[in-house]
């Protein structure tokens, strides 16, 4: 390939190609360069580690109609120059086939192009590994002279998205995301612990610290407990309050609560406004559950990048600008996520989606005080993390899942053996509304969510009653 070649293949070169070739009445583009490295092990032993690299573009296309604004949107993975005429047209083709969007609005106007939005992607290499991976040798040998096995991944990845469009945007965000999990074992499989970490480069992040907190957990299973379901005063650690609160707020739009369809419905009628919940108290504490762009350490992209529409997303507000937000302000509900076709059927405000999701208002005491306080009164429950989380009924938001990696029993402010697991059934407004004690917020992963939703920082609950409708076997 021709010097010239490589040169039209840049990213930013990508979007202003597609554009130029667009015929479209408006075209939105983005491009997305992702690079990534990885380790996993098994055994107290490296078993592989990869890099890889790659590109999707998306090509937004409106076609103005005389019964409104059609939207075509085609996304392909792997592309370069000559590949883009057919993928404008695609998108194209897709928008005259549509009837009218109902979300339509006009495309977000430019304004000063984001700095570097010609320079090169952002791309991590293995180097981001230099301190972790022998740190996680060491804890491979403290592991093996202990008697225990760990298992586990991490990894790292650089999306760099250029958004460019026919109304002047020329917008980048370069996201680091760097995610570990560690589980133990005893020899025999019969006790396991997690624990996971998020983190932007790896540099906070220290194997050593989780394989002795796990090891400490495997310690407590050396009993073991059985216990019939029931409605246990119960401690969520940060990771499974995240668990709870994430899938809380991706049910959490403005239209479906106006629209009667959510927990965040008023009961009893109303239009619009007057139909949500917006300005009821949530949670007895003083909690607040916002969303910024800027908070420190998770830290993501500051305008919308939309590549499908939908109740918490739309196509034509990409590029729009994103601020701090508060969902849930001092216990009371605040906002609802809006999208401006949303806000203007509700009469809500704007309230784009965020990539993070913080909690914050509790106490400054850490999980292990939190945990010297319960079990006075009764057996308590310490959960490590849930899993499997499913949706039973939106209108309450009930979610049923299973525990996992370790339940363990409290007695008298000690931790004193592990129990089965269980499958609960709550729903994470209802614990919000009963939760009695909030400790230090830290920054977290959730384990069944972290996937998709790794920028969190959640305090530590104690909630009473929570429901562990049945026994689950396995670890």
């Amino acid at each position: 390939m021709s010097p010239r070649g490589r040169r039209s293949n840049r990213p930013y070169e990508i979007v202003e190609r597609a554009l130029e070739l667009s015929r479209a009445d408006g075209c939105v583009v983005i491009a997305e360069e992702h690079s990534g490295v990885n380790l996993r092990w098994a055994g107290n032993a490296l078993t592989t580690n990869g890099t890889g690299r790659g590109r999707t573009v998306t090509v937004v296309a409106t076609v103005d109609g005389a019964e409104g604004t059609a939207s075509g949107v085609v996304s392909r993975s792997a592309v370069t120059a000559r590949d883009l005429e057919p993928l404008v047209r695609a998108a194209e083709a897709a928008a005259r086939d549509a009837g009218p969007a109902e979300d339509a609005r006009p495309l977000v106007a430019g304004g000063e192009p984001t700095a570097g939005f010609t320079d090169d992607p952002a791309e991590t290499s293995s180097d981001v590994f230099a301190a972790f991976a022998p740190a996680l040798g060491e804890s491979f040998r403290q592991a093996r002279a202990d008697g225990r096995e760990l298992y586990g991944f991490a990894q790292h990845t650089v999306v760099s998205s250029y958004l460019g469009s026919s109304t002047g945007l020329r917008l980048r965000h370069d996201q680091p995301t760097g995610t570990l999990e560690l589980n133990a074992k005893s020899p025999d499989r019969a006790r396991s612990a997690w624990a996971g970490r998020a983190t932007r480069d790896f540099a906070d992040t220290d194997p050593r610290e989780l394989d002795a907190e796990l090891a400490r957990r495997l310690g407590w299973a050396e009993r073991g407990v059985e216990l019939p379901a029931g409605r246990y005063d119960t401690l969520l650690p940060p990771s499974a309050v995240a668990d709870l609160l994430v899938y809380q707020q991706w049910s959490a739009t403005a239209r479906d609560a106006a629209e009667g369809r959510t927990v965040f419905s008023k009961a009893g009628g109303g239009q619009g406004a007057a139909r949500t919940r917006i300005g009821d108290r949530l949670a007895a504490l003083p909690l607040t559950l916002r969303s910024d762009p800027a908070a420190p350490g998770l830290e993501c992209a500051p305008f919308v990048l939309a590549h499908s529409s939908g109740a918490d997303a739309s196509v034509f507000d990409n590029g729009l600008p994103l601020a701090a937000t508060d969902w849930v302000h001092e216990g009371v509900l605040d906002r609802l996520v809006a999208t401006r076709h949303g806000a203007a059927l509700t009469g809500l405000p704007v309230a784009p989606a965020v990539d993070n999701l913080l909690l914050e208002g509790g106490s400054s005491e850490d999980l292990d005080a939190m945990v010297a306080a319960a079990g006075h009164d009764g057996p308590a429950l310490l959960l490590t993390c849930l899993w499997y989380i499913r949706e039973v009924d939106p209108a309450t938001l009930l979610l049923t899942g299973l525990t996992r990696d370790g339940v363990y029993l409290v007695e008298h402010g000690e931790v004193t053996g592990a129990v089965n697991n269980f499958r609960f059934n709550e729903s994470p407004v209802d614990l919000l509304g009963r939760a009695v004690a909030a400790g230090r917020t830290e920054r977290t992963m959730s384990r069944e969510w972290g996937d998709y939703f790794p920028r969190t920082a959640m305090p530590p609950l104690r909630v009473p009653d929570f429901n562990m409708s049945s026994v689950s076997p396995g670890v």
